[in-house]
């Protein structure tokens, strides 16, 4: 199998998948035969992928069969698009249910769940209507306090950056400098940091996902959700079948279980993520989806220059991290 690329960071094996719910088999007596095995690489947090590794157990053991596969699950379909030589295509069954803005073009991966772009500010240090949009995020104003992961660690901090630069106006490398100029030369190491930064006010505003705020916010954190007047996004995480995989067909099985209704009605309902699916309705918390004001984005054309676009940010945000 080929190694997955180091654009898709945070990568956990998982083995034995339908070892009686065991994450890992304590011995060898205990681990499942290579023809019971799922391997998955994932990027999701465990609180997202956990929960949908062991339903797939519940369904494999009821159903009398033990498949294995190998399989990315979860990341940026960004970073998917960016290793195109690491997967095959795969047409999931139900795909005719995808919403169409969330299908892969080519088959390439399928998507998972769809996860807007959003600001979150400081309620205390921060009046309401004082963040609006990504145009504020370059006001003298908020230099040096706000809360932005590398976006060459963090995909969301990628995806949001390139979303930042189709929604506003203007010549793409002064939009890069002016914001890498008004972090004061100070990124955070991962997108999980952000919401926490800003509402313990050490930034005021910060850039993150829906799925993110909404929970901090669930759980009392003193934030707002904004999404940006001038423009989001909402741009799918996804899973893809591994080139080459030994048990391709229960991999295949996998990548159909993540896009089931009863798999993106958990999401939906548990984990304050849209379904990509046209049939399961959002939380009553996120407002419709079509109200949300969007840029243009295009996930291939963003993968396709991703290099670029982290290229002049390195640069412009060392720039003003110099003496």
């Amino acid at each position: 199998m080929k190694r997955i690329c180091p654009l898709l960071l945070a990568a956990l094996l998982l083995a034995g998948a339908a070892a009686c719910g065991a994450k890992e088999p304590e011995t060898a007596a205990d681990a499942p035969q290579e023809r019971e095995r799922l391997v998955l690489y994932t990027a999701p947090k465990e609180e997202v992928y956990w929960p949908v590794v062991q339903e797939f157990e519940r369904r494999i053991r009821e159903e009398g069969d033990s498949p294995g596969a190998d399989v990315m699950f979860g990341g940026g379909v960004e970073s998917l698009e960016s290793c195109r030589d690491c997967f095959a295509p795969y047409v999931c069954a139900e795909a005719e249910e995808i919403q169409e803005r969330f299908r892969s073009p080519d088959g390439l991966w399928t998507p998972f769940s769809a996860l807007p772009v959003a600001l979150v500010y400081n309620t205390k240090l921060v009046p309401e209507g004082g963040v609006t949009g990504w145009a504020d995020l370059l006001s003298p104003r908020l230099r040096g306090r706000i809360a932005f992961a590398d976006p060459a660690v963090s995909g969301s901090s990628f995806t949001a950056l390139v979303t930042m630069l189709q929604a506003v106006e203007g010549d793409e490398q002064e939009i890069l400098r002016r914001f890498a100029e008004n972090l004061a030369g100070r990124q955070l190491e991962g997108s999980g940091d952000v919401v926490g930064s800003v509402a313990g006010g050490t930034d005021l505003v910060g850039v993150t996902l829906e799925e993110t705020a909404l929970k901090h916010i669930a759980a009392g954190d003193n934030i707002a959700l904004v999404y940006p007047a001038d423009g989001s996004s909402c741009v799918p995480d996804g899973s893809a079948l591994i080139r080459g995989a030994a048990h391709e067909e229960n991999a295949k099985r996998f990548l159909d279980f993540t896009v089931s209704r009863e798999v993106q009605s958990l999401l939906a309902g548990e984990f304050c993520r849209r379904s990509v699916r046209g049939d399961v309705e959002p939380e009553a918390s996120m407002i419709p989806l079509e109200e949300i004001p969007m840029a243009d984005y295009d996930v291939a054309g963003a993968s396709g220059r991703r290099d670029a676009v982290l290229m002049s940010w390195a640069f412009y945000l060392g720039e003003e991290g110099e003496p």
